[in-house]
């Protein structure tokens, strides 16, 4: 049994210098022209490195660091600051043509890093004049600020930032104020029937977003961006007599979904590279 240990113990060792031999002479193998045995021109375009490498005849390693480079050429490495888009949503607008009563409008800025991540803000107004139907009154949001500030994360962050695909957080805030009016109440026993009104009531709120998005070049700078938002309330404000039925930047208080459009310019802030 030893016998046979030290046997295959030498075959291994002898194949693995013959391996070693043989890639040693790979390396060095000078390149030629088989027509006129002179040593090839290295051709143009590449590195001092590679030109050394060429020279002295190591192919092997040469053909290595080509196999790296062109690893790295996979996708396009974008710098650091790519992009700002500079949006303004308008699908409120749009949903208020077909007797939507209420709605918010704001701007976003998102700087767009390495192609890839996307700090964004976001700020507007939002009101609202609506008698819902399985209500009995009429909310009157006074026209109020709102704000958010969130991260998108590009999964198209190989291709150009013409083109995104995108999945995003944010944290939303507003202070606003409220009017009910025309509160219908009602006494069957008695048969009473009154109208009253809640005026001149202050709230805020506080609020989380998942959103899904894709954004789209349509000409030159602009682009086109639609996103699906999932909402939730963290916190609100109560008042002795009401709660808030409207939210700016959130939309109905009782909803967690909500879809929109929006407009962006986009300014460049390196130049694009090169593949």
């Amino acid at each position: 049994m030893t016998r046979r240990l030290i046997i295959l113990l030498c075959m291994v060792t002898l194949a693995t210098a013959a391996a070693m031999a043989q890639e040693r002479d790979r390396r060095h193998i000078t390149p030629v022209d088989p027509e006129t045995n002179k040593v090839l021109t290295p051709p143009k375009g590449i590195s001092e490195e590679e030109i050394t490498r060429f020279r002295e005849g190591d192919t092997t390693s040469l053909a290595e660091l080509a196999r790296r480079d062109s690893l790295k050429k996979v996708y396009t490495k974008y710098p650091r600051l790519t992009s700002l888009w500079i949006g303004a949503s308008f699908s409120d607008a749009i949903l208020m043509l077909f007797k939507q009563s209420y709605g918010s409008f704001g701007l976003s800025a998102t700087l767009n890093m390495w192609n890839r991540i996307q700090p964004a803000v976001e700020m507007g107004v939002g009101f609202a004049n609506s008698t819902p139907d399985d209500l009995n009154f009429t909310y009157k949001g006074k026209l109020s600020p709102y704000f958010k500030l969130g991260v998108n994360y590009n999964f198209l962050f190989k291709n150009v930032p013409d083109y995104q695909l995108f999945l995003g957080a944010r944290v939303g805030y507003s202070t606003f104020g409220y009017d009910i009016t025309d509160v219908q109440y009602s006494n069957s026993y008695w048969q009473e029937y009154q109208t009253f009104d809640i005026r001149g009531e202050r709230s805020h709120a506080l609020w989380g977003e998942l959103l899904a998005g894709l954004k789209v070049k349509i000409a030159g700078a602009w682009s086109l961006g639609w996103a699906v938002r999932y909402h939730r309330m963290f916190s609100y404000k109560k008042t002795e007599h009401s709660r808030p039925w409207f939210v700016p930047g959130f939309g109905a208080r009782n909803s967690n979904f909500a879809f929109g459009m929006s407009v962006f310019y986009t300014l460049p802030l390196a130049p694009r590279p090169s593949n």
